[in-house]
């Protein structure tokens, strides 16, 4: 059975993609590529059908991750197969707990830095859009610092399906 895994931020051109491309290559690191099906998406669709903003690509691919991606809006309906979603910063969680039919598909809804035990009580990661390309390589650095934890709590997921 697989996994599936959507990361959501405000368009879906910066943060969500440059997260959904780090824990793609994090699930083919672990072994767990083929259980885990892993996206994104955006609060709003005013970037649908675009790429990523050029600086996420840019930073991807200095960092030897892909970058293909192509930005959607995240619908409530996608809530019944997705296991797990995962909000960018305070505001996409509330959102989307908003979006969700049931309050179990509201509790599907966790906060990327919450994976990340040096985090602290900071578990936003900045919008990078509106500032140079320091914020995109910052929103980096955040999102990797979140990837073993996060992989932890899927692979703990993915094993228990499996039982």
């Amino acid at each position: 059975m697989t996994y599936r895994v959507c990361f959501v931020c405000t368009g879906n051109i910066c943060r969500s993609p440059m997260a959904e491309s780090v824990f793609r290559a994090r699930v083919v690191e672990a072994g767990l590529d083929g259980l885990v099906e892993v996206d994104s998406a955006g609060t709003g669709g005013w970037h649908e059908g675009d790429p990523a903003d050029p600086r996420t690509v840019s930073v991807l691919e200095e960092h030897g991750y892909d970058s293909g991606h192509t930005a959607r809006q995240f619908q409530p309906s996608w809530f019944a197969r997705l296991d797990l979603v995962i909000a960018l910063d305070s505001g996409h969680l509330k959102a989307l707990r908003r979006l969700a039919p049931s309050p179990q598909d509201a509790a599907k809804v966790r906060l990327l830095r919450s994976y990340d035990p040096a985090a602290g009580d900071d578990l936003d990661v900045p919008d990078p859009y509106y500032g140079g390309r320091d914020g995109f390589e910052e929103c980096l650095e955040m999102v990797e610092a979140a990837g073993a934890g996060l992989i932890a709590a899927v692979r703990e997921q993915v094993e228990g399906q499996a039982a």
